[in-house]
This record gives structure tokens, C-alpha cells and sequence, in this order.
């Protein structure tokens, strides 16, 4: 019987295993890294122990450290969640020689189903579709052009071990070939210990579609629906919803009977996931299949009722599944969005730094969040760069998107670059209305990468123009500067550097009214000026703002679109101008490093004449290597970093000529 479960993990998915394992009466422990020591994790387990320092190779991917960490605090088993050991049969094979039981699949599954060549080769025996391709390794560049050749373009060149998006490069013509060959190759290696790459055909714009599996050591095995995954960057998803619009019962119930075969070929006993792709036709390709709990586990549990996590551990400790296929019910909809630190407008590149302000949407029946960050909480250069997760649920798809909208809207996160406002407006778009998507959505949609949209003028006359002047005469007050004519009250409100006339008339205590050209509007808010969220009604209809202050301006935040603003009483308008600004320095002669991280590779040389889009260096972080590449063409004047180097956010990588 398990009494005590060691989470060798961190993060949002060792919060969510904590979750369940106090539902059950089961105490835990977390361990943690030097970088980790403030965690929320650490904070929520019965126990804890700091296991090294904050590289992962030397804390939560040593298996030494690990399983001594479980036998110091007797614990009966480990759940290592999704990443880091998780999928690591060393690791399994060195549990097996101790009393400590693992909360996941056989060795076998783990060995055969975590080699991407094994596992297609398997599943063409069990008769699972495959997806064409070239099933053993890639020797050298050359090999690779030599198989391209036969299968044709576009191909993929995907890691052999591993998984989450990583060692995977699309390629698109023979000219891609080596640098993706060296990408994938690299970032294979240090992601997962093993350089080996396969290539296979490329699907154009195919559907990601996933069966969640429960099976037992008893030979029950039982699929519990499809997870739609096409929303994706760099290969990495970003939003998750289960059903899928496109898969009607008879797919649904094909795909979950191929994915059961396959895992009663390979005896799994867990939960894992095949994942397929399925092409314009509905015709579905095997993919690959994760032997551990998804990142996107919450969508299946919010539409079947049943507890991933809860499964897994009765599954180790020996029972019995008690739901049969026909118990399983698929009600409603759910949606995920992934809360990542990084920065959509700069490509996506990981962002790091310390959790100034965390608020949280408002967690209600059909709102869900698991989250491993708090206020104070360090987002480190050396783990992934997701924070948490937001589930909904809802009656249908739409009622979904309109739910997470509104909470994404009151998600508060300041101190780094997030993608929030980038999720907002994917959920907003007409395609993911629609569910016309695939897996190159974002890269069709935002072929120019992303940028914050500005707001129409309708909006602004409607939305922004009333709530900043609300918010900037609360301000005036509170800072008792209101020195307008109190008859006639009139300001000047500078948005975004436009200047605005506005005239302000005082109702009751809660309630103002606003006139701006011949349009007036009436505003009621309980807030003072102190909260970073304000809710206000504006001629009858509720809105939720964020509010944000800064050293010589103000920012209001509604939806995917930002503002910034100064708002004067008619007196002190009249010296705005002369209000000196912060000089910008040019920076346009420098490559600065965006974030904290490793030098990987240099490209380019000394003297070297350069065009935009050429390829600098590579720089790995968050578990990810970043493609640094020229904006502009110009001559390289110094490389101030070598292979190896550790750099810091904003150090000079690079110096350019004129």
C-alpha cells in the first residue's frame, strides 16, 4: 500500500501529482534544486529535500540523487510526472533493485516506445498506420540528402529519443537540409542524451490528435477519447482541447482501438498516449507514444470525470482498473492554454526572471488552474520555460472560448515577457473559432511573428478613452492634484500620444461621467487606485482591465490590446511637454543576448559581411536552442563570445560596423 510518494519533478505537474496524492491520504515529498529552494512545490509537500544545484544534470536528472532522496524520506514509490526522468528506462531499471515503486509503465514500454525508429517499427507490426519515412538512423548530412531524395519534400527530421518538440526541424527544400540535420542532431543531444535523428514525410497542415490509454498489469486496457494538439510553436503545443471538432465516433473509436493494440504489443500498465496525426481526409498516421502523464492530462479528466494521476497510482500499487470502456463517457468540452515565460513578439525566445505580481483568474466550476509559480517565484534559465496551465470546461466548444478569454483577460503576470496576450488572440481568431486549424497555423497566421495589436478607433472611443480618464481623474484625487475648475472639471488625457479633450462630471460617490466629443459615457467602479485589476461598468456593461503604473506613465491592458497614458488636470497640460523622457540608447550596432544561457554555436567570423536573416549563433536556454539570426546587412566588427560561454541577459554577443 502506498504511504508516501517522492514527486521527482517540479513545477506545476509536482503541485498537480501533491493535488491528488492528499485527496488519497497519501503524504509527499518534494525535492528541489538550490534554484528551487522557494518553490511552490516545496512549499505544498508534507516534506522536502534540496538535492543539488540548479543544472538539472546534477539535481533533478540525477538518478542517484533521486532515489537516495526517496530512501532518506521512506517513500513507497515515485511519480516523476512529464519531463526530466520520466521517461528514462536507467532510471526504472535502478528503482526495480529497491522496494520503491515507479508511478509509471514497464521498462520494456518505456525502452521500445521512447525510440522513436523502435516504436514506428513496432507499431507496423501490430498494423498501427505509419506515416512513410526512412525508419533507421541518419548517418551524416549527406545520408540525409541522399533519403530526402527518395521520400521527397517536405520531409521532417525528428530525434529518435525524447519528445515535447525538441530535435524536430521541418525541411522544406535540399538547400534546409544541413542546417536542420545539425539542429535537430545538436538539440537531440542535449536534450535527451542521444544524437540519433530518423526523417519521415512531412504531412502538410495535418491535425494533431492524441489517444489518452489506461491499462492495468492485469491486461485491461482502456482509451479514454482524443485530445486535439494542433495549436503549436516551434513544434511545441500551446493550446490543448478535448473532443476534437474534427473527429467523429467512428475515427474516435478507430484511433482508440489502434492505440490499444499497440499498447497491449508493447504490455503497457499506466497511463500513456499515442499520439497520430490525421491528414485533410481524416486519414491518421501513427506519430509516437508518450509513456507518462500528458502536460495536457486536464482536458481528458475535465470531459471523463476521471483522475489521471489517481489511475497511475492505483495501477502501481497493484489494482485493478475498475472502469471498463463502456463507463467511459465523454461530456462537455474542455480547453487548455499553456502560460509559458517567454516573448512572442521577439520569436518566441525564453524569458527569465522573478515574479513580481501573481494573480490568478477567479477558479470557479468551470475554471481550472495548475500552477507552479507564486509571488516571488524565481523562472530560471535552466528548466522549461512553462509556468501553468488554464483549464475550462464547458457545454460546447464556444462556450469554452468565451470562458477562457474572459479568465486569460484577468491573468495577471508581471516581472518577465509571458504569452498570454498572444494566446488571447489566437483563442479570438476566426480560423480557431472555426476550428479550421493544424499544426502550421501559427507559423500561416503569423508568418511576420507576432506583434500587440492596436486597437481600432471604435474601441477607442468606446473602451480605452473612458476607462484611462476614469482611472487617471482616481489618481488626480487620490493624489489630491485635482486642481480643475470644479464646475466644468475639464482634463487632457494623452494616449499613446495622441492628445484627448475630456470633460468629467462628478455623480455619486461610486460613479462618474465622462464626456469626450458628443459622446458621454457612465462609469461605475468600486475601485481606489490600489488594485492592478479594475472593474468597471461603462454605461451599464462590465469590463475588466489590467492597470499598470510606471515611472512617467500609466498602462491599461484589456484583452490582447495595451495602451499607454498620462492624464493632466487643464493646469499642469500645459507644462506636459516640457516633462523630460528617458533617452533610448541606440542599441542597433550590438547583438545583445535576450536572455540568460550557453553559447552553443558561433557561425559567422570577424570581418565577415552579413545579410538579414543569416544565421549568428546559437543560443541554448530553457532546455531549448535559439537560432540568433542578423536583422539587417551589415559587417561583423568583433564576436565577443566562444563556445561554452555563459552569457547574461542584454551582454554584448556581438558588434557590428555601420
Amino acid at each position: 500500500m502506498i504511504k508516501k510518494i517522492l514527486i521527482a519533478n517540479r513545477g506545476e505537474i509536482a503541485c498537480r501529482v501533491m493535488k491528488t496524492a492528499k485527496k488519497m491520504g497519501i503524504k509527499t515529498v518534494a525535492v528541489y534544486s538550490e534554484a528551487d529552494e522557494f518553490s511552490k512545490h516545496v512549499l505544498k509537500a508534507d516534506e522536502s529535500l534540496l538535492i543539488g544545484p540548479a543544472i538539472a544534470s546534477e539535481s533533478y536528472l540525477s538518478i542517484e540523487k533521486i532515489i537516495d532522496a526517496a530512501k532518506k524520506t521512506n517513500s513507497d514509490a515515485i511519480h516523476p510526472g512529464y519531463g526530466f526522468l520520466s521517461e528514462n528506462s536507467e532510471f526504472v531499471q535502478k528503482l526495480s533493485k529497491t522496494k520503491i515503486k515507479f508511478i509509471g509503465p514497464n521498462i520494456e514500454a518505456i525502452k521500445i516506445m521512447g525510440d522513436k525508429i523502435q516504436s514506428k517499427n513496432l507499431a507496423i507490426k501490430a498494423k498501427v498506420n505509419t506515416i512513410p519515412g526512412f525508419n533507421k538512423v541518419i548517418k551524416d548530412n549527406n545520408h540525409a540528402l541522399s533519403i530526402a531524395k527518395d521520400i521527397g519534400f517536405p520531409l521532417m527530421i525528428k530525434a529518435s529519443a525524447g519528445g515535447g518538440g525538441k530535435g524536430m526541424r521541418i525541411v522544406k527544400n535540399k538547400n534546409e537540409i544541413k542546417d536542420a540535420f545539425k539542429l535537430a542532431s545538436s538539440e537531440a543531444k542535449s536534450s535527451f542524451g542521444d544524437s540519433r535523428v530518423f526523417i519521415e514525410k512531412y504531412i502538410e497542415k495535418p491535425r494533431h490528435i492524441e489517444i489518452q490509454i489506461l491499462s492495468d498489469k492485469f491486461g485491461n486496457i482502456i482509451h479514454l477519447g482524443e485530445r486535439e494538439c494542433s495549436i503549436q510553436r516551434r513544434h511545441q503545443k500551446i493550446i490543448e482541447e478535448a473532443p476534437s471538432s474534427v473527429v467523429s465516433k467512428k475515427l474516435r473509436n478507430e484511433m482508440g482501438e489502434q492505440a490499444k493494440t499497440l499498447a497491449k504489443k508493447v504490455g503497457y500498465q499506466s497511463a500513456g498516449t499515442v499520439e497520430f496525426i490525421v491528414d485533410q481526409k481524416n486519414n491518421f498516421y501513427f506519430l509516437e507514444m508518450n509513456t507518462r502523464l500528458q502536460v495536457e492530462h486536464p482536458v481528458t479528466e475535465e470531459i471523463t470525470g476521471i483522475d489521471l494521476v489517481e489511475q497511475m497510482i492505483r495501477i502501481a500499487d497493484g489494482k485493478k482498473l475498475k472502469i471498463r470502456q463502456e463507463d467511459v463517457k465523454v461530456i462537455g468540452w474542455s480547453m487548455e492554454a499553456r502560460i509559458y515565460a517567454e516573448d512572442p513578439i521577439n520569436k518566441f525566445l525564453p524569458s527569465v526572471g522573478r515574479v513580481k505580481k501573481y494573480i490568478e483568474p477567479k477558479v470557479e466550476k468551470n475554471v481550472r488552474i495548475d500552477s507552479g509559480i507564486i509571488d516571488g517565484s524565481e523562472v530560471s534559465v535552466n528548466y522549461d520555460p512553462m509556468l501553468a496551465k488554464l483549464i475550462v470546461k464547458g457545454k460546447n466548444r464556444k462556450q469554452c472560448i468565451d470562458t477562457i478569454i474572459k479568465s486569460l483577460n484577468s491573468y495577471y503576470l508581471r516581472g518577465f515577457n509571458n504569452n498570454i496576450k498572444f494566446l488571447i488572440s489566437i483563442f479570438k481568431s476566426d480560423k480557431f473559432f472555426k476550428g479550421d486549424i493544424h499544426t502550421g497555423l501559427l507559423d500561416d497566421e503569423y508568418k511576420d511573428g507576432y506583434s500587440n495589436p492596436n486597437p481600432s478607433n471604435e474601441l477607442l472611443k468606446k473602451i480605452f478613452i473612458p476607462i484611462a480618464s476614469y482611472i487617471g481623474y482616481k489618481l488626480l484625487q487620490k493624489e489630491s492634484r485635482n486642481i480643475a475648475d470644479e464646475k466644468k472639471k475639464f482634463y487632457v488625457l494623452l494616449l499613446n500620444k495622441k492628445k484627448y479633450s475630456i470633460q468629467i462630471k462628478d455623480l455619486k460617490k461610486d460613479s462618474i461621467k465622462i464626456i469626450y466629443k458628443n459622446s458621454s459615457f457612465k462609469i461605475k467602479s468600486l475601485w481606489e487606485g490600489n488594485d492592478n485589476l479594475v472593474e468597471v461598468h461603462i454605461n451599464k456593461k462590465t469590463y475588466l482591465f489590467q492597470f499598470d503604473k510606471f515611472k512617467n506613465h500609466f498602462s491599461i491592458t484589456y484583452l490582447d490590446y495595451s495602451v499607454d497614458f498620462n492624464f493632466y488636470d487643464k493646469e499642469t497640460a500645459k507644462y506636459a511637454k516640457y516633462m523630460l523622457e528617458e533617452e533610448v540608447a541606440d542599441l542597433s550596432k550590438y547583438l545583445l543576448a535576450p536572455m540568460p544561457g550557453k553559447i552553443v554555436s558561433v557561425n559567422v567570423k570577424n570581418g565577415q559581411k552579413i545579410k538579414s536573416g543569416d544565421n549568428l549563433l546559437i543560443l541554448e536556454a530553457m532546455k531549448m536552442e535559439n537560432l540568433i539570426t542578423a536583422t539587417k546587412d551589415t559587417k561583423i566588427k568583433k564576436i565577443n563570445v566562444k563556445v561554452n560561454d555563459a552569457v547574461e541577459v542584454d551582454q554584448i554577443l556581438i558588434e557590428f560596423d555601420e
